[in-house]
């Protein structure tokens, strides 16, 4: 019997700058709306022991992991299966009315893009999917070979905004009438093609693909409806004083944000805590190089205006 190959380490991002916002006005209960594997709740349940993390995630694999990592801090901790946009259900099947914190990170875990099969990968071979959440219906690969071509280049450019959209996508349509495209690595081949790229060279630091493959995967997991859901559905979960920190790693993600909070700081609902995203500091970005693009944004809850 084969052995099942060792979980790479998941690093969280900001953990100092998470447990200085979230835990400086002692709260009772955090909603870790995107569990993951557990890191920052972990460090929240550690470094107040009264606390209480209620943890959301759409991926069973990863729900149980956190469940595992995070079984000593008993009934402090209740994990939940559900996308961060049905929190205010997600709370009330706990019995919960309101939260004294909200903690989003929308980047994906490092072990769900290690894991080939998942196809969230363009170094390792893997099918098509992308969806975190395997009772979703829409693959990767459904988007990639039914679109129509102008859908495709418009889906690359609003989810991701691809300068490049157009010929990627008119690429994709030309090879897709050869055969239908399964492959995680043939299809990020085919990116760099139209983009005039070599992915072996990686003159640029970033992959070619890598756009191409956030924008299927966001669009796969409906990730942009459901953090407007979540933005839109934070008043009325969050107690007066309560902290909402969102970290991105996309600027259309932290534009959201950004219009959201600045929205209802004019509003008098929110008194923002970072009137510029903070962002990982050198240190961080050697030791853990996926923090690079990360931005927190936080405000406080300072009650309906």
């Amino acid at each position: 019997m084969a052995e099942t190959p060792p979980q790479p380490a998941h690093v969280p991002v900001l953990p100092q700058e998470i447990c200085d916002f979230l835990l400086a006005h002692a709260p009772r209960t955090i909603a870790d709306c995107t569990l993951g594997l557990g890191g920052h709740s972990e460090l929240l349940l550690t470094k107040n022991p009264t606390l209480r993390v209620v943890g959301l995630d759409c991926d069973e694999s990863n729900l149980t992991l956190a469940r595992e990592r995070l079984s000593a801090f008993g009934d402090r901790f209740s994990p939940v299966k559900a996308n961060f946009a049905d929190l205010p259900e997600a709370l009330k099947q706990l019995g919960i009315g309101q939260v004294d914190g909200i903690l989003a990170d929308l980047g994906v875990s490092s072990n769900q893009i290690a894991d080939p099969e998942r196809g969230l990968s363009f170094e390792m071979d893997g099918p098509l999917d992308m969806r975190l959440d395997k009772s979703r219906t829409t693959t990767a690969a459904d988007l990639v070979n039914g679109l129509p071509e102008g859908e495709l280049a418009d889906l690359l450019y609003m989810q991701s905004e691809e300068r490049h959209s157009r010929k990627i996508s008119k690429r994709i349509c030309q090879a897709r009438r050869q055969g239908r495209l399964d492959s995680t690595v043939a299809l990020a081949r085919l990116v760099a093609a139209a983009v005039g790229q070599d992915p072996d060279s990686r003159r640029d630091r970033i992959h070619p693909a890598t756009r191409t493959f956030m924008a299927l995967r966001m669009a796969v997991n409906r990730e942009t409806d459901s953090l407007r859901r979540l933005l839109a559905a934070a008043p009325s979960v969050l107690a007066k004083g309560g902290r909402i920190a969102i970290i991105s790693f996309h600027i259309g993600e932290d534009r959201l944000v950004k219009e959201d909070f600045r929205a209802r700081a004019r509003a008098g609902s929110y008194h923002l805590l970072t009137k510029k995203p903070v962002t990982p500091g050198e240190d961080e970005c050697r030791a853990n190089p996926r923090s690079r693009s990360a931005k927190l944004r936080v405000a406080e809850f300072v009650g309906s205006p």
